[in-house]
């Protein structure tokens, strides 16, 4: 996956997943918390912007470690 991930790229990995699935984002600031994805994409200065719709819990364990975040 390219580092500076582009919608496209989003779209195709996303294509891939059962459309009833629930997404959250995974935030590692220094403890892993999984983030619900808000419904707000905002584009400035040519960046698309996904907010974030508050905070769920602490990610499951196996995410943490398929994501390698100690």
């Amino acid at each position: 996956m390219p580092q500076y991930l582009t919608v496209g790229h989003l779209l195709r990995r996303l294509q891939k997943l059962d459309p009833s699935l629930p997404i959250r984002l995974a935030v590692n600031p220094d403890f892993p918390f999984a983030h619900y994805v808000g419904a707000d994409v905002i584009v400035c200065r040519g960046m698309a912007y996904i907010a974030d719709d508050g905070q769920e819990d602490y990610l499951p364990v196996g995410t943490r470690d398929a994501l390698a975040w100690d």
